[in-house]
């Protein structure tokens, strides 16, 4: 309101210094019905602006001036001196309470009502009282030209390349420390400089959102629907110019949520889900651009009638539409002419729409991105490059080619060495190891056919989806750069933010992480708005699918896995009673459930549970998928939990515990066993999978009105409350004392006859 307020004052300021004289004019030329419109529509502003900020006092003078004036424009009254007065009297007054609303000091309101006493027809002619020069607070803003800021931050982007170029060279010399101290100084104030030319065309992206509450009322209303709307992030700055151009495809985005995939109350009703639906409205900042994103939680978009429809309308032909990827054919909404509607309505129906919104989003630099969830909802997200910024960037090489990265978006950057910084390979897809902590990689060269082999410099970054590894090959200097969007087809990509231009003269791309992200396939986890209603949910546990060396296809829990090589068959020797695997000048268990063949190299799965280490050798790693909740026990003995459904395919699944313990799988009855974990991961990776197959329902936490039959527990873990029979575990083989009841964890036989024993008192 603070912001509206100062905007109603500047505006008004600055149409007062023109006005009186237009009166002037207007009772001079009382035919001149130009100059009456401009002061008709002055007062009419005025009131107008008035009602909406609360302030009665100039709503009250405007009001009785308009009445006058729209008199005379229906030719009611004549203009003559007196009514000229008493108009300019109010004008006056006007100014003078314009002026202490600014000052913040009081103004008496005595002779307000002799000034529209003096507007009415038979009022008494009066002498114009001389004017007074009333306190007038300094301006502290001013209105400018577009073109004029435009022309303003080009010359700013001027002087930040041509420091970039001096630094650069006097880099390249033995400089004077004075003349680094002024260039220091220098670099300051162009930094100061171009924060505040930036801020010039700033503006809330709150102008932008504060219609929706009303649009999305009544369209919603109009539909017979109800609809809860949430607006994140409406401080963000965006620039004026484009938050005029993103109005339209905002306003046609919403409405289709509304119309489109929110249901009606009773089918959302008969879903389970809230009578009222829920839209959210964000906004925030990714390096150079601006996200908005419009997320609902209706039914999501109908991939297979949006297939039908474009093929009734022959846009593609069958095998055309049947050899689409999955997100080829989600984009078929954005197909000119093509909608989902059967019957054309006020709303929707005609074809005309999202087409539009997308080539109208491009011609801007922008870029429009769809997550379908059916069932779930829709997610729409706008990327929008600001139309003119100097960022803050890490300039890097792969191969002959130099790319910007935002310096915001970078976590660290660091060399691939050793076992602290590494890569492996697990099936098809690459992953990076940096200090314990694993994640996703992208090989920038790979990803841009300019190279193939593994990178030697990894930038880890950030985006609001997670973080992954880049993969480059070096890193080169960091600058701060003036950014532009590119033109609609090299943004259509999808990896790149923006065109700039080094002090080296030669063009530069400026790299989208989130982009790359998503054009590379990285999956992360979704981020769920936050629901009315609470539901409990089952977190999913990841685990790598492979072809064992019998032909069978096995799962194993990922967080076991420590990483995936290839090693010599010749480094694998039976000795001791097994099958070791010698690495280094490290030997360690390893398990195989056939003969190599006539293999020279196997690949083996690198064990871990934090303390101890084995091997796993196998056929070939094919991907990283989440394990079903649902598990069936597996019957005999084995290192076999038990089996899981995969895509339609029976998957047995390795168990962990019974490979480190090297015991097989018993058989038990199917009580409530409590996991009193203590964060490590071992209880749920290791104990769960063992348990479970031995007839135990494992649990972290009991449901409302459940009961434990026993709980196991780790001996440095604080013990937490229970009705349960407790089993306590220690990590070391032998116990302390006669009294100590605890069992080795990776005594299995003793574990299940402990947890039978307890559950028998």
């Amino acid at each position: 309101m603070d912001d509206l307020l100062q905007e109603f004052i500047a505006e008004t300021r600055e149409t007062l210094e023109a006005i009186s004289g237009e009166i002037v004019a207007w009772e001079a030329a009382p035919a001149d019905s130009g100059r009456l419109d401009a002061i008709f529509r002055f007062v009419h502003t005025v009131k107008g602006s008035c009602g909406f900020l609360d302030l009665p006092r100039l709503a009250r003078l405007s009001h009785a001036a308009e009445d006058v004036l729209a008199a005379v424009r229906d030719g009611k009254r004549t203009p003559d001196t007196a009514l000229v007065n008493a108009v300019l009297g109010i004008v006056d007054r006007i100014g003078e309470i314009v002026e202490a609303i600014d000052s913040g000091s009081p103004l008496d309101d005595s002779g307000e009502d002799l000034l529209i006493a003096a507007l009415a027809p038979d009022a008494q002619p009066r002498a114009q009282a001389p004017t007074t020069p009333h306190s007038r607070a300094a301006s502290r803003s001013v209105r400018l030209n577009v073109d004029l800021l435009d022309h303003m931050m080009s010359g700013m982007s001027e002087m930040v390349l041509a420091r970039n170029e001096l630094a650069r060279r006097l880099r390249d010399c033995d400089v004077d420390p004075k003349v680094e101290a002024a260039l220091e100084r220098l670099s300051l104030t162009v930094a100061d400089m171009r924060d505040t030319v930036t801020r010039t065309r700033m503006q809330k992206v709150d102008a932008l959102f504060s219609a929706l509450p009303r649009m999305v009322r009544d369209t919603s209303a109009e539909l017979g629907k109800s609809v809860d709307l949430a607006i994140e992030g409406a401080d963000v700055e965006l620039d004026r110019e484009m938050i005029e151009l993103m109005r339209d495809p905002l306003v046609h985005i919403i409405r289709n949520s509304i119309d489109h995939g929110i249901e009606g109350p009773a089918e959302r009703r008969a879903l389970g889900k809230p009578k009222n639906g829920r839209l959210v409205v964000s906004a925030r900042q990714s390096g150079n651009q601006i996200l908005i994103e419009v997320a609902d939680d209706g039914k999501g978009i109908d991939v297979a009638r949006i297939v039908a429809k474009a093929a009734e309308k022959g846009l593609h032909s069958l095998p055309e539409l049947a050899a689409m990827t999955d997100a080829a054919k989600l984009d078929l909404i954005f197909a000119p002419g093509l909608s989902s509607r059967d019957a054309v309505t006020a709303i929707s129906g005609r074809g005309v729409g999202m087409d539009v919104v997308r080539a109208n989003i491009e011609q801007i630099g922008g870029r429009i991105v769809l997550t379908n969830d059916p069932g779930r909802g829709l997610r729409i997200v706008i990327h929008v490059p600001l139309t003119l910024s100097i960022l803050s960037t890490i300039i890097v090489g792969v191969g002959t080619q130099r790319f910007a990265l935002p310096r915001q978006a970078i976590e660290e950057i660091v060399m691939v060495r050793g076992d602290a910084v590494r890569i492996d390979t697990i099936g098809d897809a690459a992953t990076a190891t940096v200090r314990g902590r694993r994640m996703p990689l992208v090989s920038l060269g790979q990803l841009f056919d300019l190279r193939d082999d593994a990178p030697p410099t990894l930038v880890i970054v950030s985006t609001r989806e997670g973080d992954y590894a880049l993969g480059v090959d070096t890193v080169l200097d960091t600058e701060e750069l003036v950014v532009k969007p590119a033109s609609p087809a090299v943004m259509a990509t999808g990896v790149y933010a923006g065109k700039t231009l080094p002090d080296n003269g030669l063009p530069m791309l400026l790299l989208d992480a989130s982009g790359i992200a998503a054009v590379a396939g990285l999956r992360f986890t979704p981020v769920v708005a936050a629901s009315t209603e609470v539901e409990d949910v089952v977190p999913g546990v990841s685990a790598l699918l492979f072809d064992d060396l019998d032909g069978c296809r096995r799962a194993i829990a990922l967080a076991v896995i420590d990483r995936v090589e290839p090693v010599a068959v010749d480094a694998i020797r039976w000795s001791g009673g097994a099958m070791r695997l010698s690495i280094g000048d490290t030997i360690i268990p390893l398990h195989a459930v056939a003969a190599f063949g006539a293999r020279t190299e196997v690949a083996v799965l690198r064990l871990t549970d934090g303390e101890s280490e084995m091997a796993y050798a196998i056929a070939e790693a094919i991907e990283i998928v989440a394990l079903p909740a649902e598990m069936a026990p597996a019957r005999g003995i084995g290192p076999i939990a038990g089996v899981v459904s995969i895509g339609g395919e029976q998957v047995e699944l390795v168990d962990p515990h019974a490979l480190f313990a090297g015991q097989p799988v018993t058989l038990a009855s199917l009580p409530v066993c409590l996991l009193q974990v203590d964060g490590s991961g071992w209880m749920e990776t290791f104990l769960k999978p063992a348990l479970e197959a031995s007839g135990y329902r494992c649990v972290t936490a009991l449901a409302a009105g459940e009961t434990a039959a026993v709980a196991l527990a780790m001996e440095d873990t604080p013990l937490r409350e229970t009705l349960a029979p407790v089993v306590t575990l220690r990590r070391t083989r032998t116990a302390e004392g006669e009294d100590d009841a605890s069992i080795y964890r990776y005594d299995r036989p003793a574990l299940i006859a402990a947890l039978a024993a307890r559950r028998a008192m």
